[in-house]
């Protein structure tokens, strides 16, 4: 592909030797679009990305002397002054390797329907949510979160919510060669500050909810900034679904260019959730209730609380844009399960235990509060904290737990390079400003068998903190732990005794 092609819907100033370009320059072809100065190669275009721990400007001259044919830059570098290697000057790198990502792979988006969720809470559940409503409405579903990015068949790990933009345009371009008509992504609020979502208009964007979050060094200076991130999503999508019952949504969505749809249980909504119902068997918590407004269904929903019908109803709106009836809405929202996220894990008729990625004093104490609803005999919790990470998230979480669980089990979580009873020590110190009822149990499998074993009537068991997670990482190495196997292990080893 040549040079030209890869930048025409960018601004952009094109260098040669120092001076202006001339056409021919951009006629150059292009071999690869590289942002890594350990893979420059001969006839590439390399993109100088400004991190927080490396400069791409500083490896300019090393891929002007590799034969890089361009390279992208948003500040000035030194090259050899004799050097063919055009010299594209943009205002901002990152943006422009949205662009020209979304070049290179030929503008995957243009041939699917792209949904962007973005929210502090929920994101994962709604995407997970809507992939399973439009494949039962007869779509191919690409996804693209937290967890995995799906493409068919293959589950590929995933490094970031958002990946980087060269990434994100390659998952799309695959997902378009394998038959894919639509994709769900999570939209971070660090994705869409650092442009990684550009390049393209989505189709649907979603707004689930806003707190205080990712505030600090190296992400958001503040809320204020943190909500104008969000609330770029809006300005990049052709109609926008938001959470009517959140009291920012006017502030996240200011400056909208979207058409705009709202839902929540608030009468101004226009999807509505009524009459809501809990439902609560042994190993299984739900809710029930109606819909009115632009789709009228009687839904259920395998997950508990009131955010299951928020992530329920915004997936429900975005079904009914991409042409799903109320039989296929339904069906589907029975259907829907996602690993790790309030994922219910049947061990006993007599009690319930699930598995959640809860892992800070917020989640925590949103979780808990909504499994306080369902009148459990005992909550038990079972959490611990990861290590080389803030003390405070460690004696908040421990204060949460011990306010509103009967019975906690501290225990290890992934311990880093912290020993896991200091970090279970300072737990204990959130907890003990609280008159709640705490045990300690370092290893993490023993801890779940003490909850098993002493499990009672009518008790809900949370397992917080790893959720998704198939490890647990120590002194630098992640050493395999699946919390499904280790409840299949105790199981089987309780039934041979």
């Amino acid at each position: 592909m040549k040079l030209r092609e890869l930048i025409n819907d960018i601004e952009y100033k094109a260098l040669v030797g120092g001076k202006e370009a001339e056409a021919a320059d951009l006629d150059v072809e292009i071999s690869a679009v590289i942002n890594d100065n350990r893979k420059i190669t001969e006839g590439c275009l390399f993109i100088c990305i400004e991190g927080a721990n490396f400069d791409g400007h500083s490896a300019a001259m090393e891929a002007a002397q590799k034969g890089a044919a361009a390279i992208v830059v948003q500040k000035d570098v030194e090259i050899p002054a004799d050097s063919k290697t055009v010299v594209v000057k943009v205002e901002n790198t990152r943006y422009a390797m949205a662009f020209i990502s979304a070049a290179w792979f030929d503008h995957p988006a243009d041939s699917i329907k792209t949904i962007g969720i973005t929210g502090t809470k929920g994101k994962t559940t709604t995407t997970y949510l809507i992939k399973s409503m439009l494949e039962n409405a007869g779509h191919k579903c690409g996804l693209i979160g937290t967890i995995e990015v799906i493409i068919g068949d293959e589950h590929i790990h995933a490094e970031n919510t958002t990946p980087e933009s060269y990434d994100l345009q390659h998952y799309m371009r695959r997902m378009v060669d394998a038959g894919c008509d639509c994709v769900v992504m999570e939209v971070s609020s660090q994705g869409l500050m650092l442009h990684r979502s550009q390049g393209f208009i989505y189709d649907i964007g979603v707004f689930t909810n806003i707190e205080p979050d990712h505030i600090g060094p190296n992400e958001h200076k503040d809320f204020e900034d943190y909500m104008h991130c969000k609330g770029l999503l809006f300005k990049q999508c052709k109609v926008g679904i938001a959470n009517a019952d959140d009291p920012r949504m006017e502030d996240v969505l200011e400056g909208h260019t979207c058409d705009l749809t709202t839902y929540g249980f608030s009468e101004d909504a226009d999807l509505r959730a009524l009459n809501l119902a809990y439902i609560h068997k042994p190993g299984e918590l739900g809710v029930l209730f109606d819909t009115s407004g632009c789709v009228e269904v009687h839904a259920e929903v395998p997950t508990p609380g009131r955010f299951s019908v928020y992530n329920a109803l915004c997936a429900i709106d975005v079904a009914r844009i991409l042409g799903a009836d109320n039989h296929e809405i339904t069906e589907a929202l029975k259907k829907a399960r996602v690993k790790g996220r309030i994922e219910m894990v049947k061990v006993s008729d007599d009690f319930t235990l699930m598995i959640d990625y809860a892992h800070n004093a917020m989640a925590l104490k949103s979780l808990l509060s909504t499994i306080r609803d369902y009148h459990p005999n005992r909550l038990i919790s079972v959490f611990g904290c990861g290590g080389n990470r803030s003390k405070l998230r460690r004696f908040e979480m421990g204060e949460v737990s011990g306010k509103l669980a009967d019975l906690t089990i501290i225990t290890s979580d992934n311990p880093r390079f912290e020993e896991p009873m200091d970090i279970i020590r300072d737990i204990e110190t959130g907890m003990k400003k609280t008159d709640g009822e705490y045990i300690m149990i370092e290893d993490r499998k023993e801890a779940i068998r003490y909850a098993i074993e002493h499990g009672e009537h009518g008790d809900i068991i949370v397992l917080a903190g790893k959720g998704h997670e198939d490890y647990q990482e120590i002194k630098g190495v992640k050493y395999p732990m699946d919390e499904r196997v280790l409840i299949k292990e105790i199981l089987d080893e309780i039934n041979n005794k």
